[in-house]
């Protein structure tokens, strides 16, 4: 099978990203997810579920993993790098073969493989395409702030850090969360304030309010960060109300980093929440382990105008968490505006436009009619406005990816605002199931189809067999799925 899929590009380095395994999920009580987590052997009580069984520790299903990348970026590949043992074969210039080495085939994490090439590094284009079938345009436009807006002093901080600490979060998950947050806080100023919410079954916080940043304070908060432990269920729609519920201060933007590794099956529930609750503040989420669901991290950082970083089981926290918070909290520009020139722009997506980072393009798509014009792009960096001009590119040989890169776009703000709206099977599920099979995109309701073409003799049709699978590395069984 060939797919299409644009890759993420940050701090100069490109992204391919490949899950192996679904991590076991929680249901709140009177949630019921079409995932629920069985020991082997186990069953559910539900008919409407399908349950995913889990290996013991130190067994193994018989089915290794085999990944092969070949990348040809059409320039020089400057580095490689992988979440797994890879081994690289480089052949014409330019180009690259990655391969699993033989000690990294359990499919029980995910496999990233980030890769860097050489000369100019991505700049602000703006791409277009006409569809020759039906005349429809399609735009594409990239946006990189430039860099030195990052050096604009930043505003004071009301910085809110909300904890997963259920069962799924036991061991190394926690503890690379907890030294995130150390990190964190150590980067504080003393006109920023501070709050610390922790969840499993309940939510609790470090204090009735956040504090101001001062030596006292911070100590206190390194003590109850050192005390928190994993136990129980993921309700985190308690520690989305906890974090957006108390009134917003007028002269801090809040700031909320939820660090949690996303399993949960009430994922419609918490982004209905993040919609209500938002208000002016930024939603920052952290996926923390080896098989995060992203799928969640990524659909609350856009809901709420941040941005998702992810955290490995083996990465420093602390680098990763610096170079975030450095970031996150110095926005290139706020309240980003987009005067689109004399071109007459229609359907764009996303329809509300994030705050935008140096180092993490902004990409929006859309509709078009007339002649391509350059457009530009305005925001507030520190207290003022500034603007910059993005040119039009020519057509090239990726124009008729422009339009997928555009109906991707629609499909996932029609996802979201279903899920905001609770309503599964009205006209917005047929809005993806038409754009999807329009532009051959796999979606909720379409996917590629494999046909069987072998012989089957009368009588029984087989059996169904379930196959086990592992349990995420970094996740232990005990606390999880037992």
């Amino acid at each position: 099978i060939t797919y299409f899929h644009p890759l993420p590009y940050q701090d100069g380095w490109y992204s391919f990203v490949f899950p192996t395994v679904v991590g076991p999920r929680y249901n709140p009580a009177g949630h019921t997810d079409p995932i629920a987590a069985l020991p082997r052997g186990g069953k559910t009580v539900l008919p409407e579920v399908t349950g995913v069984e889990y290996l013991a520790p130190n067994e193994r299903s018989g089915h290794d993993l085999g990944i092969t990348v070949r990348l040809d970026p059409g320039v020089p590949i400057e580095a490689l790098k992988s979440t797994h043992e890879i081994v690289v074969e480089h052949g014409e210039p330019g180009t690259a073969t990655v391969r699993l080495a033989e000690a990294t085939t359990i499919p029980n994490r995910d496999f990233v493989l980030d890769f860097r090439v050489a000369g100019e590094r991505v700049r602000s284009s703006l791409l277009t395409y006409l569809d020759p079938e039906t005349g429809d345009g399609y735009f594409t436009l990239q946006v990189i702030p430039p860099r030195d807006v990052g050096a604009i002093a930043r505003r004071p901080m009301e910085m809110v850090f909300v904890l997963d600490c259920s069962g799924s979060m036991s061991g190394r998950p926690l503890d690379q969360a907890k030294e995130a947050v150390a990190t964190a806080l150590a980067r504080l100023e003393p006109h920023d304030t501070f709050q610390i919410i922790r969840f499993s079954d309940h939510a609790s916080s470090f204090g009735p309010a956040p504090v101001p940043a001062t030596e006292v304070n911070l100590a206190a908060a390194r003590g109850y960060l050192r005390a928190l432990d994993a136990d129980g269920g993921t309700e985190m729609l308690r520690g989305i109300r906890a974090a957006l519920d108390f009134p917003q201060s007028p002269t801090h933007l809040r700031f909320v980093s939820f660090m949690t590794d996303g399993y949960i099956g009430n994922e419609a529930d918490i982004l209905a929440a993040v919609h209500r609750h938002i208000g002016n503040a930024r939603i920052f989420s952290f996926g923390v382990g080896s098989s995060v669901n992203r799928y969640l991290m990524e659909r609350m950082a856009k809901e709420g105008r941040g941005v998702a970083a992810w955290l490995g089981l083996h990465d420093s926290a602390e680098a990763v968490m610096a170079n975030f918070f450095d970031r996150a909290s110095r926005p290139a520009f706020t309240d980003v505006e987009i005067d689109w020139g004399g071109m007459t722009v229609r359907d764009t997506y996303p329809a509300r436009l994030p705050d935008l980072f140096v180092g993490r393009p902004l990409v929006v798509a859309g509709r078009f009619e007339g002649e391509p014009t350059a457009l530009t792009l305005s925001g507030t960096a520190g207290d003022a406005r500034r603007a910059f001009v993005v040119e039009p590119q020519a057509e090239s040989a990726a124009g008729p990816y422009i339009a997928k890169v555009w109906a991707r776009l629609n499909i996932a703000d029609l996802a979201d605002r279903q899920a905001i709206a609770g309503d599964p099977r009205g006209e917005l599920r047929d809005a993806i199931m038409r754009i999807a099979l329009r532009h051959q995109l796999a979606s909720s309701y379409t996917s590629f189809v494999a046909v069987d073409s072998s012989m089957r003799t009368e009588g029984t049709h087989g059996v169904t067999v379930h196959q086990a699978v592992p349990v995420p590395d970094g996740v232990r069984y005990d606390t999880t799925v037992e």
